[in-house]
């Protein structure tokens, strides 16, 4: 059968994705929604999305709500849905809606994460899916007068319990009840259930469903990409956000401050929007992080004293070639810099070969400060000013980061491979492995 575009266009895809592919697999994602997911026409999708994660080795976590429900459990029963600062007021009356929609919603995901008819994402899928008293609630108390009654908020979070049932390979779903030791139940707000597992168990992304594209500007324009410090500023003048973004981003904020890696806030209203957001590059939402992810500079002068504090190290360790004071002078306008309140954290240099070919050098980054993603950034800002001043191919040497490079779309190459001057002075004591990527 010959080739088709559509079967050339399959194979691109499928490549361009392998990427997120190697580096997704192992980490642990919450995915959070509320009743309205669950009740849109991509419900079914989802779940196979949801499959799909699954089967790549990512660890999940789901946490649901049940708003919508819970307001038609109480419609049918003639009692009103009173709200304080967002918050449910819930009485004995009001909890027992609560927890029949509850219920009711877990069965119904729990029921779509079992189906495996064939012919489906679904086929063969041995999905196994774990509830539990993994959140513990307590009562908000009285606010401004009000008696909040049964309306709680998270009291603690079983990380260990929830880590071993990841590690067995198990999906973990949560709902939005929190059980306390006096044996009451809470009925917690879905999003701050999620922020306080994703903190709890150290996720690397809290991926919010909501109802809106993601978060936008008073132009309704996407914003993309948000630091903590830009969700702050915005949330004090942005009348025009939607509800679900009113109460996600609070969450978002305080969950990068804390240590998640990134937040996304996508649409539950747009198919295979789970899927957009993580294995493409642009995305289809909006991704909320601890810092700017160009929160970088090039060095001067003055930043070489804690250049050679950070380097000098892994120079001891012979990750990195040594390089005299005099030289880091000399050469310091090659530099790029990563800086967290303004101490620097990571480097990386760029030197050039010739008018297409130049050299990723010196590439490192703080041990402590390597969750963060700082040498991505560091490599793509090399990437940038390599594009700029016309390099084609950019190349790296290096004896302990082979496959992370690979990762990254660098292929390995030989030192028969390697511009002249520096073929002449590779070290063969070294041993340093030659990768090359196409700019």
């Amino acid at each position: 059968m010959s080739d088709t575009p559509y079967d050339e266009h399959f194979v691109s895809w499928f490549r361009a994705v392998t990427p997120y592919i190697n580096a997704f697999r192992g980490k642990t994602f919450v995915i959070a929604f509320g009743g309205a997911a669950v009740e849109s026409e991509f419900a079914k999708t989802l779940a196979y999305d949801v499959n799909l994660l699954v089967s790549l080795g990512i660890r999940l976590v789901l946490v649901h709500g049940a708003r919508p429900q819970i307001e038609e459990e109480l419609r049918e029963k003639n009692l009103d849905s009173v709200y304080h600062r967002g918050y449910r007021v819930t009485d004995a009356e009001a909890l027992d809606c609560v927890l029949d929609a509850v219920g009711s919603v877990y069965l119904e995901i729990e029921a779509m994460l079992s189906q495996g008819l064939p012919n489906t994402p679904m086929a063969n899928s041995r999905i196994r899916v774990i509830g539990g008293n993994f959140i513990t609630g307590q009562p908000i108390g009285v606010l401004d007068g009000i008696d909040m009654q049964y309306a709680g908020k998270v009291r603690k979070v079983d990380s260990e319990g929830i880590n071993a049932q990841l590690g067995l390979g198990n999906i973990v779903l949560l709902n939005c009840e929190g059980p306390s030791p006096t044996g009451e139940i809470f009925n917690l707000q879905m999003e701050e259930a999620a922020e306080a597992v994703a903190v709890a168990i150290k996720a690397d992304k809290l991926v919010y469903l909501t109802d809106s594209r993601g978060v936008t500007d008073k132009d309704g324009e996407l914003l993309d990409a948000m630091t903590a410090d830009e969700v702050d500023d915005l949330l004090k003048k942005a009348e025009w956000l939607s509800p679900d973004i009113r109460r996600y981003l609070p969450c978002s904020m305080r969950s990068t401050r804390a240590g998640v890696g990134r937040v996304h806030l996508i649409s539950y209203e747009q198919d295979g929007a789970l899927l957009r957001e993580l294995f493409t590059h642009d995305g289809v939402g909006t991704v909320v992080t601890r810092e700017s992810l160009e929160n970088i500079r090039e060095a001067k002068p003055d930043d070489i004293a804690a250049l050679i504090a950070l380097i000098e190290p892994m120079e001891e360790e012979g990750i990195l070639v040594h390089r005299p004071r005099e030289l880091l002078e000399r050469e310091i306008d090659r530099f790029s810099i990563m800086l967290h309140d303004n101490i620097i954290v990571g480097c990386a240099a760029l030197y050039s070969h010739s008018e297409e070919e130049a050299e990723l050098a010196c590439l490192a980054v703080a041990p402590d400060q390597r969750e963060w993603g700082y040498g991505e950034q560091l490599m793509k800002r090399i990437e940038k000013r390599a594009r700029k001043a016309g390099v084609k191919r950019l190349f790296v040497l290096t004896t302990r980061t082979e496959h992370w490079f690979v990762e990254r779309g660098f292929k390995l190459g030989t030192v028969d491979d390697l511009p002249a001057a520096k073929r002449d002075m590779y070290n063969y004591q070294r041993r340093s492995k030659v990768l090359f990527k196409t700019l």
